[in-house]
């Protein structure tokens, strides 16, 4: 617990390092570019914990908050500023150089994004490839069978459980129908369509896989036993460990799974059941009398035998040489921000919920877990992270650099820029809107951790 979260901690101070002091640079880097004197070029907020001045003028500084940072330049509506120094002053650059020093922060997260996952690429993804282990309800009358593998989703490609958990999720929150191409076991292709209208209106967005009646093959253990608990039944009954399970009571058993409920159906549980089994080469047949047991106030018959615990692997790759990863992490950035963009927009309209807005504590253990993944896990979760930060930063709210940006856009078809007043009341709408945007993630947050 205690490692967790000292791990949480770290990689979230790391995470959001690399974040804001890339989308910072974007600023510092145009505005020098457009002759802006720079003051400060923080990492944080707050009381500083370490600072240097540069050969260059500009305060280099790291700050104890580390939940964002800011560039300070030489600007009249805060400083005096001597006649001489105007011309490196923010505030008297034309508008189209303001709006691309603004717009500079966003951009460079999106640069970085790409690069975090041509870098991802490069190194490979570990992932799970979408085969249907099992396939109920809504799935099954869709026509999906189990070892089916699904192709593609709409059109587009599906490479993993990831890219097709997003997609249908999608889906779900429109209520809408997908085209499916899937293939068999042995592969021959066919095209199904799957009605995620059939959920309901109340859609739980972080499981809308399984009420779909998807399982995913990697999370079903195969049907073979781990140990046969001493003093218990199926010990008794000679039952060993690396038996595989084949049926039960002439019921067959393709899953581990399968087990208890083949043992819960029986009317008669007390009586003894027929067990047939495959050691080897070897086909035998036990009777075992299976055992009640209670736990949690629930009682159940239980034949005595442990699964292998052995976890789901991953067995898909997605990994791409130094070209042909551009392409793939250009196609990876657009799926994300239609994903992050058409969330966002779900949640304006109500149709989402607003349980997806995650604050710190969530982000840090999404840090923390990406991180002990590996190198390419992390990096994903960093690219997710960047892109994010740029879409949130484009927002046309006071007070962000989308709140700016349409200030500019706005003095640009006016001919003169907006009052001072205007940007007053703006700011404060801004902080209202960021506080109480601030206020629903923390609660969130909290809220995850309560469940």
């Amino acid at each position: 617990m205690i490692g967790d979260l000292f791990g949480s901690v770290v990689w979230l101070i790391i995470s959001l390092g690399v974040l804001v002091t890339f989308h910072e640079f974007g600023h510092f880097w145009v505005a020098r570019r457009f002759g802006v004197r720079v003051l400060r070029f923080s990492v944080g907020f707050g009381k500083p914990l370490w600072k240097r001045r540069g050969r260059d003028g500009v305060e280099y500084v790291i700050a104890a908050i580390p939940l964002g940072g800011y560039v300070k330049m030489l600007d009249e509506r805060e400083v005096e500023v001597a006649p001489q120094d105007r011309h490196q002053a923010f505030n008297t650059k034309p508008v189209g150089q303001r709006f691309a020093i603004v717009a500079a922060g966003p951009v460079f997260n999106l640069l970085l994004t790409l690069l975090l996952l041509w870098g991802m690429f490069i190194v490979g993804k570990a992932d799970f490839a979408p085969l249907v282990g099992r396939a109920t309800g809504i799935a099954a009358e869709a026509g999906l069978r189990t070892d089916d593998r699904i192709l593609a989703i709409d059109g587009t490609e599906v490479d993993t459980w990831t890219h097709a958990g997003m997609q249908l999720t999608t889906a779900a929150l429109d209520r809408r129908s997908v085209r499916l191409e899937v293939s068999d076991a042995g592969h021959a292709t066919r095209q199904l369509t799957l009605d995620t209208g059939k959920l309901g209106e109340h859609v739980d967005e972080t499981a809308v896989i399984r009420d779909l009646g998807l399982v995913p093959r990697q999370i079903l253990l195969d049907p073979v036993v781990g140990r046969a608990v001493e003093g218990g039944a199926a010990a008794a009954a000679g039952l060993r460990s690396g038996d595989r399970i084949l049926a039960i009571d002439g019921q067959p058993i393709d899953f581990w799974d399968a087990i208890g409920r083949a043992m819960q159906a029986r009317t008669d549980g007390s009586a003894p059941v027929l067990v047939r089994i495959a050691r080897g080469a070897d086909r035998l047949e036990l009777e075992i009398t299976p055992t009640w047991l209670e736990a949690d106030g629930r009682g159940y018959w239980a034949l005595g035998i442990e699964s292998p615990r052995t976890p789901a692997r991953y067995d898909a790759l997605l990994q791409y040489g130094p070209v042909a990863a551009i392409g793939a992490s250009l196609r990876e950035t657009w799926r994300l921000t239609e994903t992050t963009v058409g969330m966002l927009g779900r949640m304006v309209t109500g149709v989402a919920s607003l349980q997806n807005i995650s604050g710190p504590i969530t982000i840090a253990q999404y840090a923390n877990t990406s991180a002990q993944l590996g190198l390419a896990w992390f990096l994903f979760f960093l690219a997710v992270l960047s892109l994010s930060l740029c879409i949130m930063n484009l927002l046309p709210i006071p007070i962000l650099d989308g709140g700016h940006l349409l200030y500019y856009l706005i003095e640009m078809i006016k001919g003169s820029p907006v009052s001072e007043r205007t940007m007053a009341a703006g700011q404060l709408v801004g902080l209202a809107m960021l506080a109480g945007l601030m206020g629903l993630a923390f609660y969130n947050d909290i809220l995850r951790l309560v469940n």
